[in-house]
């Protein structure tokens, strides 16, 4: 059984690790540990470089805190033009995969909110009045209407990061 590092205690991010641990390498497979690190960029990442350092900052406190796992993983939202998305990062002793995840077109009244200083999901749970929304649907589930989440979204997203290892050709 692998002992999975989560650098994040946000539910929607933590289930979308475990489905595709689950899905990669059979269910039950892992043991998922969350722990709360710091990203070392501001907690609304802009752009995909900003995004990129947040969530490799994750993996390497999150290796520091439990160096004895097998894979840490960690999932960095950010904003990126008029759109949100995030990076996934995936660490075990000898690699790394990356993925950028699938990105939402946000509405203009949304994007006015958080370029003057807020970030993404109080801005969503004032605009639903659902109460922290970025642990839940987030912006995806609202403006899909449900038929995504953020965790559908960053499942996928963990799947591809994931492919350098279990693939021989990536080694």
């Amino acid at each position: 059984m692998y002992h999975v590092v989560c650098a994040t205690t946000n539910p929607a991010k933590i289930q979308a690790i475990h489905q595709a641990f689950d899905d990669i390498y059979g269910e039950g497979c892992c043991h998922i540990e969350p722990v709360a690190v710091d990203s070392g960029v501001p907690e609304q990442p802009f752009g995909n470089h900003e995004t990129r350092t947040g969530a490799r900052c994750r993996v390497m406190n999150a290796r520091q805190v439990r160096p004895e796992a097998d894979f840490w993983v960690a999932v960095e939202a950010g904003i990126d033009d008029d759109s949100t998305f995030s990076w996934v990062v995936v660490e075990n002793q000898n690699q790394r995969g990356e993925a950028r995840s699938a990105t939402l077109p946000l509405p203009a009244v949304i994007l006015e909110k958080v370029r003057a200083g807020a970030a993404l999901g109080p801005v969503m749970s004032t605009y639903t009045g659902i109460d922290k929304i970025g642990r839940k649907e987030g912006a995806i589930g609202v403006f899909t209407a449900g038929k995504l989440t953020r965790s559908s979204v960053y499942h996928q997203a963990v799947i591809l990061a994931l492919s350098p290892f279990h693939n021989d050709v990536y080694r």
